[in-house]
């Protein structure tokens, strides 16, 4: 009758990529373009998937009380959002995703927002090659300071950083190691001198310094009780008192000087050194051999800031 037309039958060459053969219909051939098409979205895809998947970002809204996916669920649901979204996986995901997975998104590459999102991760993945660059330059400065000269010795370190050596180390030295140390620091350098004179000159001039670091203590304490006063109350400060009173060990005392040139390696690490030429590292080639680094050591210092600055990047590139 009039109307009742047999709906038409959908070929083979009108199917999608995704949709499977179903019914009589003939597998494809080998030579057909869309084998070659599923395998490379297989490897990138599936690249990609596993990175998000292990990122531990949430993927699903769930109730309170409700079970946690478990890793092949996990897996599962981010293919279905990939495949039945593409832009908006890419932009819930991106700082997940590394510059090898773009691929999978060259279906969308005509869309402003898989562009932009496409920048962002590649101008992220450049950026972290150029912070490891300049950070293994530094590292192999640091190194190199330590064994050639006295940029790291206690004292250098103290006139840097006199209300961190203070806090540390400074505060619980006897009256006996504080002298020891000044005189230590009179006659460092004055070895070798041709006559009294330059012995005496390079006395002055200690003295000279050793006020300057006084004076800079004194400001520097003055600011820290200053910002302190308006975020404690009273019964906290009788606290802080209290705990200055503490006399540490000499184990204790050795972890806290420890700790005070811990301190220091990472303020050089991080650019904060202000004094110090660091044009001089991050743009040296010599510092590219990474021969004499332990990368133990490395990892030490870097790994607990790469999740901060990548946190930051991702900050900013929701602002754009």
């Amino acid at each position: 009758m009039w109307g009742e037309i047999e709906p038409p039958v959908k070929t083979s060459e009108d199917k999608l990529p995704d949709e499977p053969a179903t019914g009589t219909q003939q597998p494809l051939r080998n030579d057909q373009p869309i084998v070659s098409v599923s395998q490379a979205e297989s490897s990138c895809v599936s690249s990609m998937v596993e990175a998000v998947a292990r990122s531990g970002c949430p993927v699903k809204s769930q109730q309170i009380g409700e079970a946690e996916l478990t890793p092949e669920q996990r897996r599962e649901e981010l293919l279905h959002q990939y495949r039945s979204r593409p832009l908006v996986f890419l932009e819930r995901y991106h700082a997940c995703i590394k510059p090898q997975h773009l691929s999978a998104f060259s279906h969308v590459s005509s869309d402003p927002r898989a562009q932009h999102y496409s920048k962002v991760i590649q101008r992220r993945a450049t950026g972290c090659t150029n912070r490891t660059r300049i950070r293994n330059q530094r590292y192999a400065a640091l190194r190199a300071l330590q064994k050639e000269g006295q940029y790291f010795s206690e004292e250098q370190m103290r006139v840097r950083e006199p209300l961190l050596y203070e806090q540390y180390i400074g505060q619980y030295l006897t009256d006996e190691e504080v002298l020891e140390r000044s005189q230590e620091a009179m006659l460092d350098g004055a070895e070798g001198e041709e006559s009294a004179r330059g012995g005496l000159a390079h006395l002055l001039l200690n003295s000279y310094q050793e006020r300057l670091i006084q004076n800079r203590l004194q400001e520097e304490q003055e600011r820290e009780e200053g910002a302190q006063e308006e975020d404690e109350d009273e019964e906290e400060g009788d606290d802080r008192v209290q705990l200055n009173e503490w006399a540490p060990t000499a184990q204790e005392k050795a972890l806290l000087r420890e700790e005070f040139i811990s301190q220091m390696h990472r303020r050089f690490l991080d650019g904060k050194d202000k004094d110090f030429n660091y044009s001089e590292v991050d743009e040296n080639p010599e510092y590219d051999n990474l021969d004499i680094v332990s990368r133990d050591a490395e990892d030490k210092y870097f790994d607990e800031d790469e999740e901060e600055e990548d946190e930051d990047e991702d900050e900013e590139s929701m602002t754009e």
